[in-house]
């Protein structure tokens, strides 16, 4: 039987990478999947991914940074499905590197803004959402950054490790009442933002691409899998946590 059988989903950020091999993964597993991103086109595109595949999936283009935004993007679902049992949240956008004295602060914020408020923004209007259907899943997508920092990646870094902490505080506020809420920290995944990094930062493309203990980059659609499996009653006692799936690279 699939693992998320009539259950419906919610992925932001899944017009590409790490969240549309979420999304895909999710409509595999039997979940009808709303797609949010705020680039319609990769939105769409993703969508058609999810129907060649027998899958169900609507669009829904937001900006996950905007409270009302995200409240509409909730309503569709809700609109559309009559409910949301899970939610990954993946949306990201990251414009800073570089040594941290040098950031301006406009950019320092805007990278908090769009990895750490957007985050709790979403959940906002989630949680609620679950709580009248009696429960759910939701699985924010953190970063290995946040576990030990990243030189010249600081205002990222310190976003995602407040994901972590988003993710572990509200878990044991809502535990009790049938959400359970957990995190996935990816190590150096193939994305097209990882290659776009790569070509801003060649010297640290190197070593990024050495981090994991295996080798290799990890795939988008292997961080998929873990969020599948913590979106599933496979994890039924699993809350508060932080799974780095990284390839080693959080040992190394």
């Amino acid at each position: 039987m699939s693992l998320l059988a009539n259950k419906i989903a919610l992925v932001t950020g899944s017009g590409m990478g790490i969240g549309r091999a979420i999304a895909i993964a999710y409509a595999r597993e039997g979940a009808s999947v709303v797609v949010a991103d705020f680039n319609s086109d990769a939105g769409q595109e993703t969508v058609a991914l999810i129907q060649a595949q027998n899958g169900n999936a609507i669009f829904v283009q937001s900006d996950v940074s905007k409270e009302e935004q995200v409240a509409a993007t909730i309503k569709a679902a809700i609109d559309h499905y009559g409910r949301l049992d899970i939610a990954c949240n993946s949306a990201a956008v990251s414009r800073g590197s570089g040594p941290i004295h040098e950031y301006d602060r406009e950019v320092f914020d805007h990278t908090l803004e769009m990895c750490l408020t957007n985050t709790w923004l979403c959940m906002k209007y989630e949680i609620p959402a679950m709580l009248a259907n009696g429960g759910g899943a939701i699985v924010n997508i953190s970063s290995n950054a946040s576990l030990k920092g990243q030189a010249f990646n600081t205002a990222y870094a310190a976003a995602k490790s407040g994901v972590n902490i988003l993710t572990k505080s509200s878990a044991a506020e809502y535990g009790s009442q049938g959400i359970r809420i957990n995190a996935v920290s990816p190590g150096v995944i193939r994305t097209p933002g990882i290659e776009k990094y790569f070509e801003e930062q060649p010297k640290i493309a190197e070593g990024l691409k050495r981090a994991a203990v295996m080798n290799r980059l990890g795939e988008p659609e292997e961080i998929a899998e873990a969020v599948v499996f913590l979106s599933s009653e496979r994890a039924s006692f699993i809350t508060g946590q932080i799974l780095s799936v990284d390839g080693g690279g959080s040992i190394k």
